[in-house]
């Protein structure tokens, strides 16, 4: 596995051609991924191995990418703390318990593996599955960001009450992201534990903080979540909505990877990171809605700008949006399997 494409480059080793995995890319663009949907809600979809294991094969089986992900949600660890946790279609994530006080900060729990064994039985039900072809990457999210869900109560344009907490009582927001880190350790060794090959810690909201609040209530966890990690042989992806500003704080947390918004010039961002930082990103994922003949040169333009880089990772820079048609996704992939350096 040490050899696949992915975990080389991953380890900054070069590669014939950059590998590809998209984020989401076991989502809602696939009629495929509707039809189980259709049949149980997200979180049955997340908590039955089984189900979870089909829907993460569907873009290995359909668009032959480089590696599998997890199918699972940044907020699974929240739920197993204690937030009342739902999806709504058309609404997104709801908890119908936020966390505004120093009461709701307390009744969180910390020990709770036992409620995500569901994940791991999932990780040993797709490597079965996977028998070694590709690797799998596990995830989690960052504190800071499933904190501001649990303290928005959901999804968020402006993030003022996540921000209220952090200026008003600094104290109190580092207590709940604390917790939330002890618990995004002990979750991230299980995956180590139950098979992964790699792992990816999601920072989805980080573009919402100033630089100096991003160092102090996002990476000083990150960076303590990193140094916990059984991670020997196993690469760490940190990725944040604002990785093209905050970069170089991130390197300081001694990932393997860091992954990059679409928002920076990539070899830019390279150059300026430590050697032994690997780098993932980071096209504009509505290029994808574009004609073939515009994903096919900006792909080719994003290559062709890396050339000579070792550790380079192609992938978004964020998430597939549900509506890209699956035709243009799989012709990138087939793509980017095609070109060589």
């Amino acid at each position: 596995m040490q050899n696949s494409l992915f975990l080389r480059a991953a380890f900054s080793k070069s590669t014939e051609r950059p590998p590809v995995w998209m984020m989401r890319q076991a989502g809602r663009f696939m009629p495929e991924y509707w039809e189980i949907k259709n049949k149980y809600s997200f979180l049955e979809m997340c908590k039955t191995p089984e189900i979870a294991a089909d829907v993460t094969m569907l873009p290995v089986n359909l668009l032959g990418i480089d590696a599998a992900i997890l199918f699972s949600d940044i907020l699974v660890t929240a739920e197993a703390m204690g937030g009342d946790l739902s999806f709504t279609q058309g609404v997104g994530p709801k908890f119908a318990n936020p966390v505004r006080n120093q009461a709701d900060v307390d009744k969180l729990l910390t020990e709770v593996d036992d409620k995500l064994q569901y994940v791991a039985d999932a990780i040993k039900v797709i490597q079965q599955r996977l028998n070694g072809s590709i690797p799998l990457i596990g995830f989690a999210g960052a504190p800071f960001t499933v904190m501001s869900y649990l303290v928005e109560g959901g999804s968020s344009k402006d993030f003022k009450l996540t921000k209220l907490l952090i200026h008003n009582h600094p104290e109190l927001a580092h207590q709940l992201l604390a917790k939330i880190a002890k618990v995004t350790v002990d979750y991230l060794n299980l995956q180590i534990n139950a098979g992964v090959n790699a792992l990816q810690l999601f920072d989805s909201w980080a573009l919402a903080l100033s630089w100096d609040d991003y160092k102090e209530f996002s990476h000083n966890y990150n960076t303590e979540i990193i140094s916990k990690l059984n991670r020997k042989g196993i690469p760490i992806i940190s990725f944040c909505k604002g990785s093209s500003v905050f970069a170089p704080l991130m390197a300081e947390s001694k990932p393997d990877v860091i992954s990059v918004d679409w928002n920076a010039d990539l070899l830019d961002i390279k150059k300026k990171l430590p050697a032994g930082i690997a780098i993932q990103g980071n096209l504009d994922p509505h290029i994808l809605y574009a004609d073939k003949k515009v994903i096919k040169e900006r792909i080719h333009r994003l290559f062709e700008r890396m050339r000579g880089e070792d550790g380079f990772i192609f992938n978004l820079g964020h998430g597939i949006m549900p509506d890209i048609p699956f035709d243009h996704v799989k012709y990138a992939v087939e793509l980017i399997k095609e070109f060589r350096y």
